[in-house]
């Protein structure tokens, strides 16, 4: 287990610890608890993707039924099998 140390305001720490005794817990379970929702909540916010419904349907339709490969890829994928030779 980790031990963690903040410098808090006073106003902070009496609001934190008020909390706390309303819902009839500890003030380190209070904070851990709170802490560990708002990083789980940061952490989902910043790594899944929400796209809209119209969205939804351009990559479906793209997955479906993709467009011909560019010029470029094509002569991207031959350099790459021409350096990267099968052992």
């Amino acid at each position: 287990m980790a031990r963690l140390e903040a410098r808090l305001p006073g106003e902070v720490h009496a609001l934190l610890k008020r909390a706390a005794e309303l819902q009839g817990r500890t003030l380190t379970d209070f904070v851990v608890t709170s802490a560990s929702e708002a990083a789980r909540k940061t952490i989902e916010e910043m790594e899944i993707l929400r796209l809209s419904v119209s969205d939804q349907l351009l990559i479906a339709r793209a997955l479906l039924d993709p467009p011909p490969p560019a010029p470029a890829l094509i002569r991207a994928a031959k350099r790459h099998r021409d350096l990267v030779k099968p052992a």
